[in-house]
């Protein structure tokens, strides 16, 4: 009885140590944003929100990591900046919609694995019809770094009020280039800005001379007015704007985009 109960004990122990040890009990509590980040809904709920990469019409064709629930997280001071230009842009029958803001390291991280792998070309017609894949870090399409991780970092276009709803993508359907006329590209509700988000092309280059017209008017509309609150503009991207100066502008942050990583909603 006693070599039993013996045994018995032992095995218990055996088992406490091993779920001492288990990863579910070893794993950490996910990071939170420090204070200084917002959910940009608490600041202005009127901006429209389509954020791409919680979905798998992305240029990799699948959501991407760290990108838990579609809710833009900014720094105060960024969200407030778009406040101030929103209203401004409500008053002549305009919004702001966002496409990416608050970019955690992981989905980086994501970025470059996927650009690595010369095998996945699922998207190209779409997003990179014109680039070997193979030059996506040469052309400075993908970086091991993005200014998104700062925090104060948003990609963002122009909707013509009232806003139409924009059906959401279907896996597998026909892919058409981002730079083909705007009937022709996924469709989007914004105004023509000449390329789609995310176009891998030098046509996507903010004042790139062939694009002219209506669409070169709306890319003017919309770096004046986010120049105006204090938004600088990436000249190679007509959709990326920062801003200046920035509340973190050496830190990349690694906490997910969910609406539990700040505190205030």
């Amino acid at each position: 009885m006693r070599t039993a109960l013996r045994a018995l004990a032992v095995t218990a122990a055996a088992l406490l140590a091993a779920t001492a040890l288990s990863p579910t009990a070893q794993a950490r509590p996910e990071p939170r944003a420090p204070e200084g980040f917002v959910a940009l809904r608490s600041v202005d709920p009127t901006i429209i929100q389509e954020m791409c990469y919680t979905t798998a019409h992305t240029f990799m064709g699948e959501r991407v990591d760290g990108y838990r629930q579609p809710v833009c997280i900014l720094t105060r001071p960024a969200a407030r900046a778009l406040h101030l230009a929103q209203k401004r842009l409500l008053r002549q029958g305009y919004s702001l919609k966002v496409y990416d803001c608050y970019r955690p390291q992981r989905a980086v991280d994501h970025f470059v694995r996927w650009a690595k792998d010369l095998d996945d070309q699922s998207m190209k017609r779409e997003f990179y019809p014109l680039v070997d894949k193979s030059r996506l870090f040469e052309d400075g399409y993908i970086a091991e770094k993005s200014g998104h991780s700062r925090g104060s970092t948003v990609d963002l276009t122009l909707v013509r009020l009232p806003a139409l709803p924009t059906r959401p993508y279907r896996p597998g359907e026909r892919l058409t280039p981002c730079f083909a006329p705007k009937d022709e590209r996924f469709p989007d509700n914004s105004v023509d800005m000449g390329t789609g988000y995310d176009c891998f092309d030098t046509l996507s280059h903010t004042d790139d001379p062939r694009i002219q017209g209506a669409q070169r008017a709306n890319r003017q509309f919309l770096k004046r007015t986010l120049t105006e609150v204090g938004f600088v503009n990436l000249p190679e991207e007509w959709w990326h704007f920062t801003h200046k100066p920035e509340l973190f502008p050496d830190t990349y942050f690694d906490f997910p985009v969910d609406r539990r990583s700040v505190g205030r909603l």
